[in-house]
């Protein structure tokens, strides 16, 4: 904000006095008291009731010329005059506005016309605006440099501050117009703002109410009481439209109830002292509760046959009256004449009270109406999408008879798009004629480019990087274009893809993609996190779909795999080979390189309203891939999903969803105990697809655990001082696997709202299961059957001979072993203690889990945080109950 220098500040002049009624604008030089304009007293001797204007001059006028200031008034020279003619003068001269002084003296006929001219403002200054920035107050403000200062435009200017903080809720705000005196007749005006606290609702009465308690009614109001429960909602502030908007919302609340006579007497909001709060009060009159009598629909089109319709209204004799349930059943009614073109069908509903039995007759009158046809489909404000990429969404044509399912589903299809504004509707307006309908589209585009650096923290993937371009209308047509790099601690990749979602300008999608992605698989050994197997990924894909029906479609898909799965060699190798008791039998046969040639399709059917953030309707997909023709890789992979939404109302959306899939492998095993299906093939499942659980936490795995006795049959499991009990944690994965998920968007206040928050509360249900035993090491494997005692394990690097090493030496202090310890075996490696490894969770029992989580846009971009606890778990499961994701843009 301006600032004034402390020499100048010296000269503030306060204006609050100044701008009252009926007081005359003067400007003081160093606050000094100016006298109103007057008039010189009379002479003793009285003049004469008339005198003739001899002359007329003009003195103190610096940039106005005297002539100017003579036009403004009727006084001229020749002319006769008294004192009411030197009074409207004086009340001319005001009306002007210019001078902060002037007064008129009478020579007998010689007029003296004495001014001093309001300053010319220099800067408009603002001090003390926090909540409002200059550029919403600014624009407001009339007052303006090089313009001439005068009262009212800054009292006005005042006013139109203080309502601008008034919409804002903060009736409490001031302002104080001050002004500093410049040389040259010059001054730099300042607007002193105490912005005050935002005004909040105290306290929300209800008078009159016995049928529902304060608690239910306030419940329906969009405007809350201050509270804690309300800190974050901006519904607590005074607002006058959001007060008539709760008087209607009462009155829908009531009459839904069947409560036909109710009225609001009165709603008065009462600003406190300190203009702080406001208190509310509502005077309600209930009256008395109806229930429906005869319910009957009278149609005069021909299509609309009155029994059919009749058996499709959902009010029946004898139920409460609800008016909201009219309502929609109205709609209902249009809606359907719509389905046979009739698109202004007119449906009046014909109510009849009768009070002494408390009952609502209603009839349904549906009036005749031609049926209407499309004329002409207008698409407007799209400047950089082409006309087509809108039209060829539409579900109707120019010409087409009239369909409000077709509507329904282009502005679907539309909002689906993400090129335009949210809840896009088309509106309907008459034709030439009244058969004739056309369909105006009125788009505001957004921006589909995005170009992105992202930094961020995952608890999955630890420090992360992100770059990445992409163009989601490309050139206008609806082409997307995108190119991404990822980096993070365990996973790297590069991708490039187009996509044409119309062919030749027909409804064919084809696209491509070119990636290379690096992953390191990993296992906690107790909070310590160990990178398992590397798999490096090079390949492309093709892909192109068809649409069935309206909401099926066929996609096709064709990949190539080069596959590159290895082992860290220092600690997973003996020589130049896998050892099995390091890194166990199934990490062994999973490296080497291999080709994966697959081909598959899609076949999927979704009537959701909205693809990106969908509120009601459902998905199901069937998918399947072919390995094997060519390639090293022989499978089928089947899956199966589906989801549904459910608009409960009030922004409440409930969200079911289920998937499973299944492995079928062809050819042999890598190795005699070996799964034929490779462990880099297989299902996994965990966070983040089942919260409640850790990263592949969930199905088959491997514990390797220590122990510290010599008998094979009966082990002693160590653990450490927090009771972890084993060395290493391999997820295997499975063949086959099923997940169910039901979550609940939560919706919150017009403040959360604005925050970006969207909680939810979920179930997830899952399991992944069937895969081979691996064959597994246990202590018998360390046992010296010939002393009885247990070895540690040592090797030759020549031979890769393994020999053992005891630790207790014979009675006669030599080792009853070849070695004592492998450092002392000159030549030999690799010292393992004693371990044995167990198979946990290959079995199809659900395992569930419950939580609550809550996603944020926030200023360093989304943030996901999920809190869970596993209701229902299998031994070995890992689970965990916090996670949370969150990136940055810059």
């Amino acid at each position: 904000m301006n600032s004034v220098a402390s020499h100048k500040l010296s000269a503030r002049t306060q204006l609050s006095a100044l701008l009252m009624a009926g007081t005359m604008l003067a400007t003081p030089v160093m606050a000094q008291e100016v006298a109103p304009p007057t008039v010189p007293a009379p002479a003793p001797e009285a003049a004469p009731a008339a005198t003739t204007v001899k002359s007329i001059t003009v003195v103190g006028n610096q940039r106005l010329e005297a002539q100017t200031i003579l036009s403004y008034l009727r006084l001229r020279v020749g002319q006769q005059y008294d004192r009411s003619v030197l009074d409207q003068a004086l009340k001319d001269l005001a009306a002007t506005e210019l001078f902060k002084d002037f007064q008129i003296t009478d020579n007998a006929g010689a007029l003296q016309i004495q001014v001093t001219e309001n300053p010319v403002i220099n800067r408009v200054i603002l001090e003390g605006n926090k909540r409002l920035k200059e550029d919403k107050i600014r624009p407001e403000i009339k007052l303006a440099p090089r313009q001439i200062f005068t009262r009212s435009k800054v009292r006005a200017d005042v006013a139109r501050i203080i309502e601008l903080y008034k919409r804002q809720g903060r009736f409490a705000a001031t302002v104080e117009p001050k002004m500093v005196s410049l040389d040259q007749n010059r001054v730099d005006v300042v607007f002193e703002i105490n912005e005050g606290p935002k005004s909040k609702v105290r306290q929300i009465n209800i008078i009159g109410n016995e049928k529902f308690s304060d608690g239910e009614l306030k419940g329906e109001m969009a405007t809350k009481q201050s509270s804690l429960m309300t800190i974050l909602s901006s519904n607590t502030s005074y607002d006058p439209d959001r007060l008539a908007y709760d008087q209607q919302k009462l009155r829908l609340f009531y009459l839904s109830n069947g409560y036909a006579d109710f009225r609001v007497i009165s709603a008065v909001a009462e600003l406190t002292s300190n203009k702080q709060d406001f208190i509310i009060t509502y005077v309600v009159e209930e009256g008395e509760r109806y229930k429906f009598s005869d319910v009957d629909v009278k149609s005069e089109i021909r299509d609309f046959q009155p029994e059919m319709l009749k058996k499709l209204l959902p009010m029946h004799t004898g139920d409460w009256y609800d008016a909201k349930l009219v309502e929609d059943t109205v709609e209902s009614l249009s809606e359907t004449a719509g389905l046979f073109g009739y698109a202004f069908a007119d449906i009046n509903p014909e109510f009849r009270r009768d009070p002494e039995t408390r009952t609502m007759a209603i009839t349904f009158n549906v009036a005749e109406s031609p049926r209407t046809y499309v004329e002409r489909i207008d698409v407007n404000g799209n400047t950089l999408t082409h006309d087509k990429v809108v039209r060829r969404e539409f579900r109707l044509n120019e010409g087409d008879a009239f369909n409000s399912f077709g509507i329904k589903r282009t502005e679907s299809r539309i909002n689906s798009l993400g090129y335009f504004q949210e809840n896009l509707e088309i509106e309907r307006k008459e034709g030439t004629t009244p058969d004739r309908i056309i369909l105006e589209t009125n788009v505001e585009e957004k921006p589909t480019g995005e170009l992105s650096l992202s930094a961020g923290f995952s608890s999955i993937e630890n420090f992360l990087l992100q770059a990445s371009i992409r163009q989601r209308n490309f050139r206008g047509l609806g082409q997307q274009l995108q190119a991404s790099v990822n980096y993070s601690s365990y996973s790297k990749s590069i991708e490039l893809g187009f996509t044409e979602p119309y062919l030749f300008d027909r409804n064919i999608s084809v696209g491509g993609s070119i990636y290379r992605r690096d992953l390191n698989s990993f296992n906690f050994i107790n909070n310590d996190r160990r990178t398992t197997f590397q798999q490096v990924t090079t390949g492309a894909q093709i892909n192109a779909g068809v649409p069935l029906t309206e909401f099926m479609s066929f996609f096709a898909r064709y990949s190539i795999n080069f596959d590159d799965v290895t082992l860290d060699k220092g600690i997973y190798y003996f020589g130049n080979e896998c050892d099995p008791l390091v890194a166990g039998r199934y990490l062994c046969d999973a490296i080497g390189n291999r080709t994966t040639s697959l081909l598959g399709y899609t076949l999927a059917y979704d009537d959701r309203d909205n693809r990106l953030r969908p509120t009601r309707g459902q998905s199901l997909s069937l998918s399947q891939d072919f390995a094997g023709l060519g390639g090293s890789v022989k499978y089928v992979r089947t899956r199966l999903s589906g989801s549904k939404h459910f608009n409960l109302g009030s922004r409440f959306i409930l969200n079911l969803s289920a998937e499973g899939g299944y492995i079928y492998p062809f050819g042999s095993r890598p190795t005699p105990t070996s799964d034929k299906v490779r462990l880099t093939d297989r299902f996994f499942l965990g966070e983040p697809q089942m919260r409640g659980f850790d990263i592949r936490g969930v199905g088959p795995r491997v514990i390797r655990y220590s122990v510290n006795n010599s008998d094979p049959a009966n082990p002693i499991v160590v653990t450490d001082a927090n009771g972890d009990r084993g060395q290493i944690d391999d997820a295997l994965g499975g063949r086959a696997y099923y997940q169910g998920r039901l979550e609940l968007d939560i919706p919150l206040g017009t403040g959360a709202k604005e925050l970006g928050l969207r909680p939810s509360i979920f179930l997830d249900v899952g399991s992944v299961f069937s895969v081979r035993k691996p064959a597994l090491t246990t202590l018998a494997n360390f046992f010296d059957s010939a002393d009885g005692l247990t070895k540690n394990l040592c090797r030759n690097p020549d031979t890769g001979q393994q020999v053992f090493a005891t630790n207790t030496p014979n009675g006669d202090g030599t080792p009853s072993g070849q070695y004592t310890t492998c450092a002392t075996a000159n030549g030999f490696t690799s010292n393992l203690a004693p371990f044995e490894e167990r198979f946990f969770g290959d079995t199809w029992m659900p395992r569930v889990s419950i939580g609550a989580g809550v996603n944020w846009n926030s200023p360093f971009g989304p943030f996901r945080i999920d809190f869970a606890y596993a209701l229902r778990k299998e031994e070995g499961d890992d689970t965990k109950r916090f996670s949370f994701n969150v990136g940055t843009q810059f």
